[in-house]
């Protein structure tokens, strides 16, 4: 079954570069120069995240996450 996690990509002055991150995969994130090769090596690291999860035992987590500006208010 495949997941489709949300991922967030941003630039960070500190690190002078591109950070994507999945929220709902706990520490799995990755760097690049620019937004795609930061969104190619997180998917790189999901797919080695849920490997070791598999491989452990460990649950893995539903996707959940969504950005704010996604989400409604129940009128």
């Amino acid at each position: 079954m495949k997941q489709d996690y949300h991922i967030n990509i941003f630039y960070s002055e500190e690190d002078g570069g591109y950070i994507a991150d999945i929220p709902d995969l706990e520490a799995c994130s990755a760097f690049g120069e620019t937004p795609l090769e930061a969104l190619r090596e997180v998917e790189i690291a999901k797919e080695v995240w849920l490997e070791a999860a598999r491989a452990a035992g460990k649950p893995i987590p539903r996707p959940r996450y969504r950005p704010v500006i996604y989400q409604t208010k129940a009128a």
